[in-house]
């Protein structure tokens, strides 16, 4: 029998398909499949099958799609009762999944022994397994589980495969090829590394130059980080015209091997090696280039567990293997899971000082109280990228690693603190038992045992609850740990709270010149104080306004500051790319509860101006306190800010309000019905 999960989840007896019916049934099959003989307990089969709302007849239901599978798959196939769950017995029958892994081995393999030709053959063959997008007939709970690494792992075959051709002179042949790819993975670093080579060997010199430098800025608008070590080594190797195909028997790097689980599979190595000889001073050929995915480990944020192979001295135009860090002991895990430090970060001096402080390690055989702060200011104001760069610039104090995680789901929602720990522990080399990764208390047990006495931070981002972050608080004085949300959560982070508020003025035009470059805004001083303006020290706005300006040199800064002069239209001016103003204040206001969202609007008639809880309390038609106790709700949601010093006229000292410029924009254009502006007379 052939099982099928590359591609949709089939079975077939002599060629002849298995009648398998419904999402369900391919999705318990594809969840026995990928366990490789391991018993599945009922638990993860529920969460598969139905997410977090199973029904009441759960074991019933299982119970029923495992019949039905057994009578169709039965002789060939077998599926066991094992408690808590089942377990599926294959036999001779042959799984596309397996042969995959038994192909990309032996290809990873070959090309590390140089022996190209039988890599490329065994990769290619491998690639062929797939037969299109992958697990497209189970539940949205196993595709998002699964899918993403599969596809990381076929990505890496298939540089590995290009690796093979470029050592075999074909690169001719996989230009047209690569230039697909490229642009399908715009970000996968090492894909532009080996289409800057293959343009090379075709004497097409200024064409790979150009891929370099539209990587270079697909990264900074995107990501807002620069190539990685091996794109620069790329790029590099191509100014000293060394990426010539190397004479036979030269020899690359050797990789480690690698483990079988894509899941696992390490990062390989970049397409190209500098020479000695040639190689700028304190440079060295990284064993790992970026991937597709947004968090790549950033250079310098500590030791790995084990360093990949590097090409040798004097070798031309080393196609490099796919190395791999060699397998690090449960003791040795030293993670770094932090997305990539913020390029150019200017500003927030006094706050970077404070966190510094809060950060910095305890003196030797000391101890006392955990280390702990939160982060909390409204959206766009530069939250995430303050607390990584912090933390970037304290790694040293941190030999043990780095944890992050973003606590909020793309629709909005919070992610289960199960699901975080069981990331947790497995970066930290402990593989969570499978009975203990539903068992809430189990897991927490694990994880301050395999933290208590290690020197690592954890960095917890878009925290909503404090009852979400107590479960992921390491044990011990010797961490520290930093929260980044919108809501105060006081309680469960300690008094270090930091309440990040908008940029001031020169703040503002440093990191706008940042972004847009020093030449443009020296050139138009004035415009760029207008746009300063308009962005009212938003940090998401004034990046998107100087990526904007960087991206179109032929506009002149004036006219984008007069573009964003206009307010009904300001908003829709900020958008670049996959930052958006109004798109982040709209997911922060989703995470919101209705109540607030509702007081939000309808006090958006009193407009920018500062006002007091009496005013509120007139807009909204409750007594003062009432009032009060609500204003202050969105102050500690980071909705409305705090007027510090002389606020409104006739306001008590530190007892008036305002909106932020962009917020109020974004709020009144809310097709929500508002009370008439007639009550603003009284509310003066």
């Amino acid at each position: 029998m052939d099982l099928q999960l590359l591609g949709p989840v089939e079975a077939s007896r002599e060629g002849a398909r298995v009648a398998l019916s419904g999402t369900k049934m391919h999705t318990l099959l594809a969840a026995l499949l990928l366990a490789r003989g391991r018993v599945v307990p009922d638990t993860r089969l529920s969460r598969l099958l139905w997410g977090a709302d199973p029904p009441a007849t759960m074991s019933a239901q299982i119970y029923t799609y495992v019949s039905r599978l057994r009578k169709l798959l039965e002789p060939e196939v077998v599926l066991e009762r094992r408690s808590p769950g089942y377990a599926i017995k294959t036999g001779d029958s042959r799984v596309d999944i397996v042969e995959y892994e038994r192909l990309d081995r032996l290809g990873r393999e070959a090309l590390q022994e140089h022996r190209y030709a039988e890599a490329g053959t065994l990769l290619r063959d491998a690639l062929d397994l797939w037969q299109g997008p992958m697990l497209v007939n189970v539940t949205e709970f196993l595709a998002e589980e699964e899918i993403p690494q599969w596809e990381e792992g076929r990505a890496a075959t298939l540089e590995n495969r290009i690796e093979a051709d470029l050592a075999l002179g074909r690169h001719q042949q996989i230009v047209a090829e690569l230039t697909r790819l490229v642009a399908d993975f715009p970000l996968r670093e090492r894909m532009r590394a080996q289409l800057m080579t293959a343009l090379y060997r075709c004497g097409r010199q200024a064409d790979a130059l150009h891929v370099f430098h539209e990587g270079r800025t697909v990264l900074a608008d995107e990501l807002g980080v620069d190539p990685g070590s091996g794109l620069k080594a790329a790029h590099q190797a191509l100014l000293c015209a060394t990426l010539d195909l190397e004479a036979p028997g030269a020899p690359v790097a050797a990789p480690a091997a690698a483990p079988s689980a894509p899941a696992r599979a390490a990062e390989p190595a970049p397409a190209v090696a500098i020479p000695a000889a040639r190689r700028p001073v304190g440079e060295r050929v990284p064993g790992r280039s970026s991937g597709g995915t947004p968090r790549p480990r950033p250079a310098g944020s500590g030791p790995r567990p084990a360093t990949a192979g590097t090409a040798p001295a004097g070798a031309g135009a080393a196609t490099a293997g796919p190395a791999t860090a060699g397998p690090a002991t449960a003791s040795e895990a030293s993670p770094f899971m932090l997305p990539p430090d913020v390029a150019a970060f200017t500003g927030r001096g006094r706050e970077l000082a404070a966190l510094r402080g809060l950060l910095r390690a305890p003196g030797r055989g000391s101890a006392g109280e955990p280390r702990r702060g939160l982060i909390t200011g409204m959206a766009g104001v530069g939250k995430t990228a303050l607390a990584v760069h912090a933390v970037h610039a304290a790694r040293e104090d941190f030999p043990d690693g780095q944890l992050y995680a973003d606590l909020t789901a793309p629709d909005g929602s919070p992610k289960d603190p199960r699901s975080v720990l069981v990331r947790f522990l497995r970066a930290l080399g402990q593989e969570p038992p499978e009975s203990a990764r539903t068992d809430l208390e189990e897991l927490v047990r694990i994880y301050r045992t395999r933290t208590a006495g290690r020197r690592l931070v954890v960095l917890l981002d878009n925290a909503g609850r404090g009852t979400e972050l107590a479960p992921l608080l390491p044990a011990g004085p010797h961490g520290a740990t930093l929260v980044v949300g919108h809501v105060h959560l006081a309680v469960a982070t300690g008094p270090f709270t930091l309440a990040l508020g908008p940029m001031n003025r020169t703040e503002s035009l440093d990191l706008l010149t940042a972004a847009a470059g020093r030449a443009r805004t020296a050139a138009e001083p004035a415009a760029a104080e207008r746009i300063v303006d308009h962005c009212a020290g938003m940090a998401l706005a004034l990046r998107i306004a100087g990526a904007r300006l960087a991206s179109r040199p032929h506009w002149s800064v004036a006219r984008l500051a007069q573009r964003l002069a206009d307010e009904p239209t300001r908003l829709a001016e900020l958008v670049f790319g996959e930052l958006d103003v109004a798109g982040s204040l709209a997911d922060w206001l989703r995470r919101t509860g209705t109540e607030e969202r509702e007081l939000l609007t309808r006090l958006s008639v009193l407009g920018g101006r500062p006002f007091t809880a009496a005013a509120a309390a007139t807009v909204l038609g409750l007594p003062v306190r009432r009032a009060e106790d609500l204003v202050e709700r969105l102050v500690d949601g980071s909705l409305l800010e705090p007027v510090r010093g002389p606020g409104a006229v006739g306001a008590p000292a530190g007892g008036s309000f305002r909106f932020h410029p962009l917020v109020l924009l974004h709020v009144q254009a809310l097709p929500v019905q508002r009370p008439v502006r007639a009550v603003l007379a009284p509310a003066g």
